[in-house]
């Protein structure tokens, strides 16, 4: 199913079937699955598993059938692009996307293939950082191909965003920072705003803010080294900016919701801000309507469930807060260490930590985890709930988790 980027968060909730992109149809992983299996294992629940070549941590993207992933085989000389049909589990097909002499250094928590794809019914669009950026249409065939100069450093992490007809992408290196927007039939350069700041691996979010006259102004929120920035999507220009000195590699994707844009700071001590996105230029001191410290995470990002906002820091610590004013409800520990991101599905939150325990907790002011299921194998990608099914991607496996039908 098409699902019209201009919608609102309760007409995305109602519309949206596949799970296109990261962190699903709206970007803020928000499911409208209603019956999904809460306990699984190995011996349990599994419908399949399929190997899958290589090492990458981008996360299942599905639309119409068919599940696309990125991976990189010999170390990161070969990028290839994956699709699994979802029903059987059976690769259908194994595109080399890209060929390098020499990719370079990997951060230990990142892979040559992270980013995710995204998915439209003719077209997917798949990302490897500065190695290269392509589009596949869908029987695998390379449509276009084109590279974006700049020193990624730790590797490849942000995902590619399409808003109507531009492929936009945050390109914060370590040797320059910038967005770019690209035409996604052709692959040809529309606009590119330069910024400051250090190097960062956030996927942007497309968002519609109020006006005063009653219209809504398409945002897409940026947030990079030091600073989050939204910008015109159409042109690249910039609309406001939030300054938080010395933050750096920045994972978390923003989520909008109840009129605040929340972002994390990134490394080495990060923190959360919460921002009314009406203002014009920096509104650091002006438009920042609540922070948190204890609890922030470095890499997941967070969900928002009706009034209550849902972190997980890296180390563990699971937190819910009131979205409105930032009141902490609970903190509490979880076990493991995260990378992956939050889920909401079928009145339920998942998340997955970087051993293969997904822990499912019951949204709320008061903290109920309702089960701990493990699978082997090490994972930081998120999981992706359709078709009353989890599809959950592990170092070496793609598994389809789905209960008994009655």
């Amino acid at each position: 199913m098409l699902v019209v980027l201009s919608l609102s968060f309760s007409e995305y909730r109602l519309l949206a079937a596949d799970w296109p992109q990261f962190r699903g149809p709206s970007g803020e992983g928000l499911s409208s699955e209603t019956m999904l299996p809460i306990e699984w294992s190995e011996e349990k629940n599994i419908r399949w598993k399929t190997e899958i070549p290589g090492r990458g941590w981008s996360s299942p993207a599905l639309r119409d059938g068919k599940i696309w992933l990125t991976t990189a085989v010999d170390d990161g000389k070969q990028l290839r692009a994956i699709c699994v049909d979802a029903a059987q589990g059976q690769i259908l097909h194994d595109v080399l996307v890209f060929e390098l002499d020499d990719p370079g250094a990997i951060h230990s928590k990142n892979s040559h293939a992270s980013p995710t794809p995204w998915i439209e019914e003719n077209r997917i669009y798949v990302h490897f950082g500065a190695h290269g950026t392509a589009c596949l249409d869908p029987s695998g065939k390379i449509l276009w191909k084109t590279k974006l100069e700049y020193d990624h450093r730790h590797g490849p992490a942000a995902s590619p965003v399409v808003v109507d007809q531009l492929l936009i992408i945050s390109c914060d290196g370590d040797d320059k920072q910038f967005v770019v927007a690209l035409d996604k039939l052709t692959g040809q350069e529309v606009w590119r705003t330069s910024r400051e700041g250090a190097m960062a691996y956030c996927t942007p979010l497309l968002i519609q803010v109020p006006q005063p006259d009653g219209t809504k102004q398409a945002q897409v929120v940026c947030p990079g080294g030091e600073w989050v920035i939204a910008y015109n999507p159409k042109s690249g220009e910039e609309i406001w900016k939030v300054r938080y000195p010395k933050g750096y590699s920045n994972v978390p994707r923003p989520v909008y919701a109840h009129g605040l844009v929340v972002v994390s700071s990134g490394y080495n001590t990060p923190v959360v801000f919460a921002i009314d996105p009406t203002g014009q230029g920096d509104i650091t001191e002006t438009h920042v309507r609540w922070q948190m410290k204890k609890g922030a995470p470095l890499n997941p990002s967070p969900v928002v469930v009706g009034d209550e906002i849902y972190f997980i820091s890296d180390g563990g610590i699971a937190s819910c807060v009131d979205m409105k004013t930032g009141k902490v409800h609970w903190q509490q520990r979880i076990p493991g260490n995260y990378s992956a991101s939050w889920v909401f599905a079928a009145g339920k939150l998942y998340i997955t930590n970087e051993a293969g325990l997904t822990t499912v907790v019951r949204p709320g002011t008061e903290f109920e985890v309702l089960a701990e299921n493990p699978l082997p194998g090490r994972t930081l990608a998120t999981l992706a709930p359709v078709d009353q099914s989890i599809f959950l991607r592990t170092d070496h496996h793609l598994y389809r988790i789905e209960a008994p039908k009655p």
